[in-house]
């Protein structure tokens, strides 16, 4: 009922004695649908919905919780952009210019072994285009772009795609993309290529604790090593 209310515009009552004409909503269209062994009633034209049912059907259960997922997830991604109200270049744009922006942070900024901590982040960010290329082609070490007319095909390994985006969001100034169908660099903008800001936010603040708590246990370990390899007394040892 209360999905109701917001789909037509009406407002709640408690008695029949509140209902007045500015309490109704409205519908141009109510019937009853039977679809399966069930039974649907359908409220269509309204006029100011704040409410909505989305209507899925399929062959089998599985298919319709694969498509329930891509929808939720399709709206959800709508949800983040307006309340974000900003995108980020996709097709491992950002991760090409944020591990640029890095090396000349390491380079100007960064003295001493905090530099090994810059690099190691910017060679990790470059996983993402990596793995567009080795997806795209589907070989890990090359990658083979289609035939061209009047200029044959040409083999290019995955590093050597790497340098070119690189080079490319250098020259250009601006972001720039691999586009999985040619190989080639691309420009997200053009193309209508994004993604989520809150997402890839999220991704980078999880992906930093995760390596500094990796890191910490490793400093636990060999911590323990250096005292001998004994591990921590169990409370309860010795006691009957």
């Amino acid at each position: 009922m209360e999905r109701l209310m917001l789909a037509c515009g009406g407002t709640q009552v408690n008695s029949t004695d509140d209902l007045d004409r500015g309490s109704l909503g409205f519908a141009g269209r109510v019937y009853e649908q039977t679809l399966g062994d069930e039974k649907y009633t359908f409220v269509e034209d309204v006029r100011h919905p704040r409410s909505c049912t989305i209507l899925i059907k399929g062959p089998n259960n599985y298919t319709i919780e694969q498509i329930k997922d891509a929808v939720r997830d399709g709206l959800r991604a709508v949800k983040n952009v307006i309340i974000d109200g900003a995108v980020i270049p996709g097709g491992g744009a950002f991760e090409i210019a944020a591990a640029e922006s890095l090396m000349r942070f390491k380079r100007d900024e960064i003295r001493g072994r905090a530099k090994i901590g810059v690099q190691a982040f910017a060679d990790a960010l470059l996983i993402i285009p990596k793995v567009r290329e080795a997806g795209a082609w589907g070989n890990e070490r090359d990658v083979v772009r289609p035939r061209l007319p009047h200029k044959g095909s040409q083999t290019l390994t995955m590093l050597e795609c790497l340098i070119q985006l690189e080079e490319e969001h250098r020259n250009r100034g601006v972001a720039v993309g691999l586009d999985v169908n040619t190989g080639e660099p691309m420009l997200p903008d053009q193309e209508g290529i994004w993604d989520s800001y809150s997402v890839k936010r999220q991704c980078l603040h999880l992906c930093t604790i995760l390596a500094t708590q990796i890191l910490l246990v490793d400093e636990v370990m060999r911590a323990g090593a250096q005292m001998g390899g004994k591990p921590p007394m169990n409370p309860e040892d010795g006691m009957e």
